[in-house]
């Protein structure tokens, strides 16, 4: 749905915030779940402090008595910053990973996440023995395996990549995307026919 040169999908990211699209030197997003972004006061400290070049603004301008800017909606980093091949293991990187799905029944209702060999059992927190687990099938696998349990998980617990999370994040994008953000995002997927 399209709004004053901006498409809404949801109302996560405020567009009252004028907030900055963060590209690195290379033109991509730093991240794309959670979307870099940038408050627009951070950005502009950003420019006078010269470590962004502006590539796209806001109708939107700030004014002091002698100078005027119009507010940057998409900056890039005038140095590369080399992203991280090992993403955190974290609570949102693994319901990320599993693609915010109960990996047992498939709701996207109530996460908490599972371990498949239960931690009384010698099972660990590791990425290769938790999955995103609704709260209902969590007490129902209770401290049993999934053969005693006769739950098996969708897909198999995995170290993600940060490639594998940022192609999982481009499913849930923000709430909110400015137009000129658009030429600058989803860029590398494939197009349809």
């Amino acid at each position: 749905m399209s709004r004053g040169g901006s498409v809404v999908l949801n109302a996560h990211v405020s567009p009252s915030g004028f907030p900055a699209l963060v590209l690195n030197a290379d033109f991509r997003p730093l991240s794309y779940y959670p979307l870099s972004l940038w408050s627009w006061q951070d950005a502009i400290k950003a420019v006078f402090l010269e470590r962004v070049n502006i590539v796209a603004n806001y109708d939107r301008a700030v004014r002091s008595p002698s100078f005027e800017m119009k507010l940057p909606s998409v900056v890039s980093l005038k140095t590369y910053v080399k992203p991280s091949t090992h993403p955190a293991f974290t609570r949102f990187n693994v319901f990320l990973r599993d693609r915010f799905s109960c990996q047992f029944c498939g709701t996207r209702d109530d996460l908490t996440f599972d371990h498949l060999i239960p931690r009384s059992r010698g099972g660990h927190t590791t990425w290769s023995n938790v999955v995103a687990a609704c709260s209902p099938c969590n007490l129902r696998k209770g401290n049993l395996t999934p053969d005693e349990a006769r739950m098996f998980p969708s897909q198999m617990p995995f170290q993600p990549t940060v490639q594998h999370l940022h192609r999982n994040g481009r499913l849930f994008p923000p709430n909110y995307l400015h137009d000129s953000w658009l030429d600058y995002l989803y860029w590398d997927t494939e197009l349809d026919p």
